[in-house]
């Protein structure tokens, strides 16, 4: 299991550190990087989870804690 959840954890890592370079590329360029529009993407994410009401609310928090709990567990490793 302690291959496994180190897997994940390094693969959660990675794409957390994408993101943000595929933003600014799409803000750069133009261009999309892979195939996806990140930023459009994004938007649409924000405005489902918005319109949502209490629903999107939890969403969010359930999306904060993911994140914050990441991040402090990548740096133990």
């Amino acid at each position: 299991m302690n291959y496994f959840t180190g897997f994940f954890g390094g693969l959660v890592t990675i794409m957390i550190h994408i993101v943000p370079v595929t933003i600014l590329w799409a803000l750069l360029t133009g261009n999309t990087i892979f195939g996806m529009d990140i930023i459009n993407n994004f938007m649409e994410m924000v405005t489902m989870i918005g319109n949502a009401g209490f629903v999107g609310l939890l969403a969010l928090l359930f999306i904060m804690y993911f994140f914050m709990g990441c991040e402090k567990d990548c740096k133990r490793k």
